[in-house]
């Protein structure tokens, strides 16, 4: 039957048409050549070597199984880490000795190892200043009665002057007078922060805290003053190299602080080379700093680098490697169900729309009763009972997904049965299943080609969307859903949430134009349309 419909004239000049739209048809290569590439995901993504040559002789270990044994003698027949294998004397001293890795020399199930990825050996030793903190207590008219730290605020010494005024050494906003005068007055009044600055345009922040009524006026109110550092990221930093003395061309801070607290600092900075350290304080100049020791560490999930330019998911797995194969996991589970969807489909619908009377309806009763069933709650039950698995996967999904179909062939078959070559076989005693399979089907599979890629497309989301929620393929499979649920874990990951959503983007999007191309394709009335 293929062949006799792929040899009809008016397939191939539907062919011709959707060869015409330019944009579905290379929609469909692009999709035909990466899934075909796909399928061969061990030869483009894989930590096992293409091939090895040692002491003589060829190895395909991608191919076959050997045990470690073959390569260094040790008895062991589990399989070798070939990327340690290499960097051993057998491979580095003799230079017939070699192996060829994949373009991508990482699986997709592989767990890499931090001390495989390269980062900055060094330690910055970061000084933070910390912000002064005073406070004064003024009376009604701004006179200043106590302080305490103000010295550091303030052009003169805060013994140097009796009783100084606050308005001359601070422009106060109108907003901190109205909140003063509302204490002054013995009335509530919540806590308030205010910008305020020094004659020199220096910014501070000034609180007043919460107020609640007493018996008497309050003679003096207290307020807080706290200074307002610049919010320049360059703070001063010292680099560390590992048991060397530290780089201090870069900030003459370094010579400011004392030596003992400098041995102190050298110490801990050594230190956070093996382990984290806790912060210090410092004083340098009369001002406290806050010294911070920064160093890369290696944690999953890691941004892109190097070797790995799509970044590390939060196993520690390559995420190109795991988009890789989870694309070709993707697309088969979507060409299978489709598969297996169009074909319950079109048998339930033939049989409804051939038969018709009682048979049809006792059927679309039935089908009703059948759509009802709650896939997802089927589908963790299933799940709970036989584990979750590919196979159990594709035959839930495609117990319920046929439906739909079933609609558009049974309304295929109910305009054609009583067409004049229907008849024409039922009186030469034709089988009815002959007919269906023979006569009638061939003409009615429009709806079937046509829905194919949108099915397709909708097959692929909804694997995703299983794989995101936890109740799709078994971990650890490759999947796009899978790398979607570690981004929601790690949301400032932003390479997981941008390359799976690309992926699963693109890949929707082609289906798309595929389908748009065939459904034009198949159009009676392509010029009725407005563009």
């Amino acid at each position: 039957m293929a062949f006799r419909f792929l040899k009809n004239p008016m397939t191939r000049k539907r062919f011709l048409r959707f060869q015409s739209m330019k944009r579905a048809y290379i929609s469909l290569w692009i999709l035909c050549i990466v899934y075909g590439l796909s399928l061969f995901s061990e030869v483009i993504c894989n930590n096992v070597p293409l091939y090895v040559r040692y002491n003589g002789a060829s190895y395909f270990p991608v191919i076959r199984y050997y045990a470690d044994d073959v390569f260094t003698g040790s008895g062991r027949q589990t399989r070798p880490d070939y990327r340690r294998l290499r960097q051993s004397g057998a491979f580095l001293d003799l230079r017939e000795n070699f192996m060829i890795f994949p373009p991508i020399p990482f699986s997709p199930l592989e767990s890499i190892a931090p001390e495989e990825i390269a980062v900055d050996a060094h330690v910055a030793l970061t000084l933070t200043p910390e912000p002064r903190i005073g406070t004064v207590d003024v009376a009604e008219d701004w006179i200043m009665i106590r302080t305490t730290g103000m010295d550091v605020f303030l052009p003169e010494s805060e013994e140097s002057v009796s009783h100084p005024v606050l308005e001359n050494y601070f422009r106060l906003p109108a907003s901190l007078k109205a909140a003063a005068a509302k204490r002054f007055a013995n009335q509530a009044a919540p806590f308030a922060e205010f910008n305020i600055e020094g004659p020199d345009g220096k910014k501070f922040q000034a609180s007043l805290s919460t107020y609640r009524p007493r018996n008497a006026r309050p003679e003096t109110i207290r307020l807080m003053v706290r200074e307002v550092l610049d919010s320049d990221p360059s703070a001063p930093s010292i680099v560390f190299e590992k048991d060397r003395e530290p780089d201090i061309s870069s900030s003459g801070i370094w010579s400011k602080i004392s030596e003992p607290e400098r041995r102190i600092l050298i110490d801990l900075a050594q230190a956070r080379f093996e382990r984290p350290v806790d912060e210090r304080r410092v004083m340098v100049d009369d001002r406290q700093y806050i010294a911070s020791f920064v160093k890369e560490d290696v944690r999953f999930p890691y941004p892109p680098l190097k070797n790995h330019p799509l970044g590390i998911d939060a196993a520690g797995r390559d995420v190109l490697a795991r988009i890789i194969y989870g694309f070709r996991i993707s697309v088969t589970f979507g060409l299978l169900l489709v598969a297996c969807s169009m074909i319950i489909g079109m048998s339930a619908g033939a049989v409804q729309g051939f038969y018709g009377g009682k048979v049809d309806i006792t059927a679309q009763r039935l089908i009703e009763i059948w759509s009802a069933l709650p896939f997802l709650y089927v589908m963790i039950l299933m799940g709970s009972i036989y584990g979750r698995s590919f196979t159990l996967l594709l035959a839930c999904y495609a117990v319920f997904n046929w439906v739909g179909i079933s609609y558009y062939i049974r309304a295929e078959f109910l305009s054609l049965r009583k067409r004049p070559f229907v008849e024409a076989a039922k009186c030469m005693g034709v089988p009815p299943l002959k007919i269906i399979y023979k006569h009638i089907l061939p003409n009615a599979l429009v709806p079937v080609i046509t829905f194919f890629p949108f099915f397709l497309v909708g097959a692929i989301g909804s694997l995703a969307a299983l794989d995101y929620l936890g109740f799709g393929l078994p971990p650890p499979t490759p999947s796009w859903g899978e790398l979607l649920f570690q981004a929601q874990q790690y949301r400032w990951a932003w390479w997981l949430i941008l390359y799976p959503s690309l992926a699963l983007f693109l890949v929707m999007l082609l289906g798309v134009f595929v389908g748009e191309g065939i459904r034009n394709a198949y159009d009676p009335k392509q010029y009725s349309r407005l563009e």
